[in-house]
């Protein structure tokens, strides 16, 4: 299910794409490892149309199609000895398209906010959740630092950020004040 962007415009999606562009040129753009060697060649395009003219759920789309998913990956075994091969969540080109797509449009978010002068953004739901974490609801409403957000987000790539936003499947963004 697609996030909303409450402001999600096109000066934001110029600003979108130039740090998509950033990461592209420092060689830093994360890639997930559960998409497949199509997937891997195809994701910066397909990031880059979506920014430009589509959402994260048009990006999940596309990640869905032509194997661009690889069907198993390796993950540690309980208690962290040795690994075993489990199947690619269902839901993982989601949690890639919207990730991804929301790290952007945060970052593009944090640029606008400081080039006015403003501080912080405000934490809000940009998906419904049938059960909510605490964790993210007691981040609702609150306010984050535009600066510390843009450089943990610049500089926590395809990890989860410092300061939790966006945490991984939260369905939790933010917006202008």
């Amino acid at each position: 299910m697609a996030l909303t962007y409450v402001d999600l415009n096109d000066d934001v999606r110029r600003l979108m794409l130039a740090e998509i562009k950033r990461d592209v040129a420092a060689g830093t753009l994360f890639f997930s490892p559960r998409l497949s060697p199509r997937g891997l060649e195809d994701y910066p395009q397909l990031l880059q149309d979506a920014v430009a003219s589509g959402s994260d759920a048009s990006l999940e789309a596309e990640i869905n199609r032509l194997g661009r998913l690889n069907l198993t990956e390796e993950k540690r075994k309980p208690g962290g000895i040795g690994h075993t091969t489990a199947r690619v969540p269902s839901n993982a080109a989601e949690i890639i398209g919207s990730g991804e797509f929301n790290r952007f449009y945060l970052r593009a978010l944090c640029i606008i906010a400081l080039d006015a002068g403003v501080s912080s953004l405000i934490i809000y739901r940009a998906r419904p959740s049938a059960h909510p974490r605490p964790e993210s609801e007691a981040k609702i409403d609150t306010p984050i630092d535009a600066t510390q957000l843009l450089a943990d987000l610049r500089n926590n790539i395809g990890v989860e950020p410092a300061l939790g936003l966006p945490m991984v499947n939260s369905g939790l963004s933010a917006r202008l004040p």
